[in-house]
This record gives C-alpha cells, sequence and structure tokens, in this order.
C-alpha cells in the first residue's frame, strides 16, 4: 500500500518546501502547485519519485500525477506544509478546459488513442525493419534465405513480438493515459491473448464467464480496439473500489474485485464489439460488390476508403473471411481484394509527402523508417500508429486517396487474382493474372489514389505549426 506521507514528503521538498507554494489543490489524478519560483523543480527528478507516475508544468501550474490515491496525498501534504484545504477540481483538467462538442469529443478520442500508441512507435518500428529485412533476404526478394531460414525466422519473431502482444502493450500504455493501475491495464490485454482462451476461439467452443455469462472467445492478438474500449470502464471500476474500500483491505480487494466485474463486461461485450461490427460491414460490403454498376464502384470506393479504420479496430477480419473464401471457389476477386490492395498505395502517398513536408529532425527519421517499412517490408503499422494517431488529419487524407483509387479500379474493371502478397510495392502483382490490360488498369487506380493522398496530405495533412515543431497532442 502507498505511503502516501512519504509521497506527500518527497513531493513537497522536490517542489521547494512550504515557502516556495503559494498554493495547492489536486484534481482527480494530479497535485496541482502554484510556486513562487518555477525554476526550482527538477521535473526529471520528480517524475523518479515513488509513488509518482508523471510531472510537467503547465497552464502556470506545476502538476505532479499521483493517480488514485491523489486524495489521501493531497491530505498529508496540506499536514506538512500547513495549507488550506481546497475543494477538489471535480474535473479531470489533465488538459484544457473544452466545451463538450463533436470536435473535442473527436479530440479527445484522438488523443488518448495517440497518448497509447506513441510510446510503442520505437517498438513497432524497429520490429517493422526487421520483418524488412526478413522480407529483403527472403524468398519473395532477393531469394538468399529460403522462408524456413533461421535469419528469416528470427527477424519474423521480432515482429510478431511486437504486435502479437499489442493488447499487453496498449493495456499498460492506456492505464497511463487515463488513470487504472498500470498493471492491471497490462493484465486485461493479457487476458485477450491468453492461450487457453485463444484456443477456444480457433475450436469455437462455447464458453461462460462464472458460469453464468455466455461469451463468444475471439482472437485478439494484434488489436486495438478491444483493451481500449476495457480500460475506461476498468477505470471507472477501480475508482468505485477504491473510494468505497477500506485502506486496509484495498491491496487485495481493489485489483481482485476490479479485474473480477471488468472481464466479463471485457470478453463478452467490449472485445466481440469490433468482430460483430465487422460481420456486419462484411454483409453490407459483400451486397456492395455484388450489385454491380454505380453501386459496385461506390462501394469500391468506401471499402477502400474505410480499410484503414477497419484494420484499426480489427473489424476487417470478417471482410478477409468472406473474401478468402469467394477466392478459393472462383480463383479470382473482383471487389474486395481490390480495394483493399489499391488503398496501399494512397497510403504510401501520404508517406512520403509526410516525409517530405515535416521539417522536425526526428519526424523525418521516424518518416523514413515507416516508409521502408511498408514499401519493401510491407509492415504499415509503425505508420498507422506513429503518424496517423499524431496527425489526424493524415487519416482524412489516406481516405481520400483510398476512396478514389477504389472507386476507379472498380470503375476500370480491375480484377485480383492473387491473394496473400506482402502489403509493400509488391502488391502490385496481385492484378498480373488478367493480362496486360488488367495491370494497366490497376497502375492507373493506383496512381490516381497515390496522387491524391500526397496533395491532400502535403496541403492539408499538418497546420504549419505541425510541420515546425511536430503533433499538438504531445505540446502543453
Amino acid at each position: 500500500m502507498a505511503n502516501n506521507k512519504q509521497i506527500a514528503a518527497d513531493v513537497l521538498e522536490a517542489v521547494g518546501g512550504k515557502s516556495n507554494v503559494s498554493f495547492v489543490t489536486h484534481c482527480m489524478t494530479r497535485l496541482r502547485f502554484t510556486l513562487k519560483d518555477r525554476t526550482v523543480p527538477d521535473t526529471a527528478a520528480v517524475k523518479k519519485l515513488n509513488g509518482v507516475l508523471g510531472a510537467q508544468e503547465s497552464g502556470g501550474q506545476f502538476q505532479v500525477i499521483i493517480g488514485q490515491n491523489v486524495p489521501k496525498v493531497y491530505d498529508e501534504l496540506c499536514i506538512l506544509g500547513g495549507f488550506s484545504k481546497q475543494a477538489a477540481i471535480d474535473e479531470n483538467l489533465d488538459g484544457p478546459k473544452e466545451k463538450l462538442t463533436m470536435a473535442s469529443v473527436g479530440k479527445n478520442i484522438m488523443n488518448y488513442l495517440a497518448g497509447s500508441m506513441t510510446p510503442m512507435i520505437p517498438v513497432l518500428l524497429a520490429a517493422g525493419l526487421f520483418k524488412t529485412i526478413g522480407v529483403v533476404f527472403g524468398p519473395t526478394m532477393l531469394g538468399v534465405m529460403a522462408a524456413d531460414s533461421d535469419l528469416v525466422r528470427f527477424m519474423d519473431m521480432i515482429y510478431n513480438a511486437a504486435f502479437y502482444f499489442m493488447p499487453i502493450y496498449l493495456g499498460f500504455n492506456a492505464a497511463k493515459q487515463i488513470g487504472p493501475t498500470p498493471i492491471l491495464g497490462a493484465f486485461l490485454g493479457g487476458m485477450l491473448i491468453e492461450p487457453t482462451f485463444s484456443s477456444l476461439a480457433a475450436e469455437g467452443a462455447d464458453f461462460s464467464i462464472y458460469g453464468v455469462f455466455p461469451c463468444a472467445p475471439g482472437a485478439y492478438a494484434q488489436t486495438v480496439l478491444p483493451i481500449l474500449l476495457t480500460i475506461p470502464v476498468a477505470y471507472a471500476i477501480e475508482r468505485i473500489m477504491r473510494k468505497h474500500m477500506p485502506d486496509a483491505l484495498q491491496t487485495v480487494f481493489v485489483p481482485f474485485l476490479t479485474l473480477g466485474i471488468t472481464l466479463p463486461i471485457s470478453f463478452c461485450l467490449l472485445a466481440p464489439a469490433g468482430s460483430w461490427l465487422g460481420n456486419g460491414l462484411a454483409g453490407a460490403f459483400e451486397f456492395l460488390g455484388t450489385s454491380g454498376g454505380v453501386i459496385s464502384i461506390l462501394g469500391g470506393g468506401i471499402l477502400a476508403a474505410a480499410w484503414l479504420p477497419m484494420v484499426i479496430t480489427g473489424m476487417h477480419v470478417a471482410l478477409i473471411g468472406i473474401a478468402q473464401v469467394a477466392f478459393l471457389q472462383a480463383g479470382f476477386d473482383p471487389f474486395i481484394f481490390v480495394a483493399i490492395t489499391i488503398s496501399l498505395w494512397p497510403a504510401f502517398g501520404a508517406e512520403i509527402a509526410a516525409f517530405l513536408r515535416l521539417k522536425l529532425r526526428d519526424e523525418k527519421s521516424a518518416c523514413a523508417g515507416y516508409l521502408v517499412a511498408q514499401l519493401i517490408g510491407g509492415v504499415g503499422e509503425p505508420f498507422i500508429y506513429g503518424m496517423t494517431f499524431r496527425y489526424p488529419k493524415l487519416f482524412a487524407c489516406c481516405m481520400a486517396g483510398s476512396f478514389v483509387s477504389g472507386a476507379l479500379a472498380l470503375a476500370l474493371g480491375v480484377t485480383a487474382y492473387v491473394a496473400g502478397l506482402p502489403s509493400s510495392v509488391l502488391s502490385i502483382l496481385t492484378f498480373v493474372g488478367g493480362g496486360t490490360e488488367n495491370l494497366l488498369f490497376a497502375c492507373i487506380a493506383a496512381a490516381a489514389g497515390f496522387a491524391v493522398s500526397f496533395a491532400a496530405t502535403w496541403f492539408f495533412g499538418f497546420s504549419k505549426d505541425e510541420i515546425e515543431n511536430g503533433p499538438l497532442s504531445e505540446r502543453d
């Protein structure tokens, strides 16, 4: 159990003692100091204190992130410093106070996604580049190594470790973003890929939570949406438990009850949500693809544009299943594989434009890595999570180009004759089976989407401030 008095004493000393404090209050997770001399605290040193989750200066205040025990630490702080207690700030003012609008809600959601994904960028990028090395030396490119060679397998192992366990990493990061105990967030992510649960999903076996709540086990490795939906629920439940649980019982029973209540909600409702939506979308796109004419042309554009958010949320799995069945039966596919493959090229356009447009050295360096990982290795996740979450306008830019490429490909009658190629420049070989005209039309559609996405990213993807100074979400 946290020693709240010791935490208060350490923090007070770090901010310069009571003589340097003009005013102090707290919100849901933070102590908020107004200091006489704002140069005294060493932010890096404060972050290392036991019981402190983070620290920053924002809005003229020095903010020390404590977590859910902040009221108790604040009480001890007031006793030690002789400060008058102030009413707690009801809102979690971890960011600027905004009027609740669709725009502000969307911004907060993107900040939550970006804050959860950004710490993973170095690992995702490194894993993508390792995968790229395996692809370059493997049988699909140089052919120096066989697919089962130790080098290629080792490169794949590194890539798999980064992406397969994504729910665990995300659970930890998302918990740090909004408040619940980070290790509980990681544990909740681990439960989504627990081997027995994954085996039940593969077998299609029936399962129930506590023998009462019916659950449809799913495959949640490499997913984003299930754990990101689960963490806010865990946060709300943990807050209730900490508020009403006596201190002597909190260490054992707060995590026990938080997990015991959150897991059924996650397994039975939140985690399957992406699959349910994916199945619904799969049915809708199957209808569009078989309708023909203008409907299929528009459907191809919509599917290509929707592919990026579908991949992020895991809703694409059901659609891939339908496409694979149809492909095996007919030996080709005139709709789903066409739209989703051609949608890669607008992403290439956005990646190149971002690399050329951004001026910060670190951002350009990261973009170069994303571009190599995607163009050669066929690994798009680093760009998705490293750029589109941090620069939300890129979503719209990529989707605009994808719509153009998807609709044009369907209008030109492009057909996919190869399935399972990597999401790299080699993806264009998907269209070689139909003769020169089919490949030519595919290249035209890809080029059109590339150009639209490049132009949209160049002119509208970033504000002038972002071009010079990086993403707004990472600045106070």
